[in-house]
């Protein structure tokens, strides 16, 4: 009876411990399909190429127009082509990986060229990339790309201003493509706090600094008494008040870029986009 029971518990014991694996194997396929299921696909090579493709509806179409004429009118004349993209989800992808596969699928920039740079922007993953092709990336490096991301686009974003974010982006590329755009000078722009800010402060803390400390002598000058000589207050504050201050300097300088010919209007051809580029966010 004893021996008979202990076959009993070792056979539901089996029968269980099937079950079990039945149930993780089936919830393994079910995982693998989900995310098979959940991949992302690169949109296929349209028809008609050009320099935005606002999937996400991030930008009003005036928007969208007037990023399209600044950039393609920038292909046309320097061959270099900057696309933007924005997509709704990434679906779990990591950005920098899909935005690769993405531009190199499009062939983005010249042929014989791979003079392109992707700028693609997922909404709800509130998640940006950069990413150039190997004709790029001398001057767009993985550095200059961060920066541009987090001191020019993240700030706007955060604001809900995508395209002032876009466009002043997009204008650092060609800035730095022309060879005046400085990252590290924009870096230390960003970290260093303007002093300028507080003088109005100072200013009023010295006049009532000089209101006090003439009081404290007896009510200021006496009547019919000669006029003394400004103190050291006076002086500090006439110095305060006569100086001028330079304004700050901006992104300047003449568009440029590589080559000539070509643009959006010989379609796309290029691709040599190998990842790297620059991961942000807002």
């Amino acid at each position: 009876m004893k021996k008979e029971i202990q076959m009993n518990s070792q056979t539901k014991f089996q029968k269980d411990s099937m079950t079990g694996l039945r149930k993780l194997f089936t919830l393994g396929i079910f995982l693998v399909s989900f995310f098979g299921l959940a991949q992302k696909d690169i949109p296929p090579v349209p028809d008609v190429e050009k320099a935005v493709y606002d999937y996400a509806d991030m930008l009003s179409s005036s928007e969208e127009k007037a990023l399209r004429q600044k950039l393609e009118t920038y292909a046309d004349t320097t061959s270099t082509q900057i696309v933007i993209a924005t997509v709704a989800s990434l679906n779990g992808e990591y950005i920098a990986t899909y935005a690769t596969e993405w531009a190199q699928k499009w062939g983005i920039g010249q042929k014989g060229k791979d003079n392109g740079a992707f700028i693609l922007v997922s909404k709800n993953d509130r998640k940006i990339t950069i990413q150039n092709g190997y004709g790029l990336e001398e001057y767009l490096t993985d550095y200059n790309s961060k920066t541009i991301i987090d001191q020019i686009m993240q700030p706007e974003f955060k604001r809900g201003n995508f395209y002032a974010g876009f466009d002043k982006a997009t204008t650092a590329i060609i800035d730095l493509l022309a060879g005046n755009f400085d990252p590290d000078a924009l870096r230390n722009k960003s970290s260093k706090f303007d002093f300028k800010k507080l003088i109005p402060f100072i200013i009023i803390v010295i006049f009532i600094i000089i209101a006090i400390a003439r009081s404290r002598r007896g009510g200021g000058r006496g009547s019919g008494g000669r006029r003394s000589s400004p103190d050291l207050f006076d002086i500090l504050v006439l110095s305060s008040l006569g100086g001028r201050h330079s304004s700050g300097g901006s992104f300047g300088g003449s568009s440029g870029g590589f080559g000539g010919g070509g643009g959006f209007s010989g379609g796309f051809g290029g691709g040599g986009f190998g990842g790297g580029g620059a991961v942000g966010g807002w």
